[in-house]
């Protein structure tokens, strides 16, 4: 066997998490006093996720709402 080559082929293969189909790139920042900051971390302590993906949900619900 030949060690070189066996480096060389495992050294090619990435690492790490893969590409999301629905990547999140746009940044966008929100001032919030310390009542909306606490609500928020009380969410993400019960729903068990983080603060971005409870304000993408809130969002949504309030886009579904105006739809209707």
């Amino acid at each position: 066997m030949d060690t070189k080559s066996e480096v060389k082929s495992m050294s090619s293969k990435k690492m790490g998490r893969p590409p999301s189909d629905n990547p999140k790139s746009e940044l966008i920042r929100v001032r919030v006093d310390q009542e909306i900051l606490s609500k928020l971390d009380a969410c993400t302590e019960k729903l068990q996720t983080t603060r971005s993906d409870v304000i993408r949900k809130g969002i949504e619900k309030v886009f579904d709402e105006l739809q209707k």
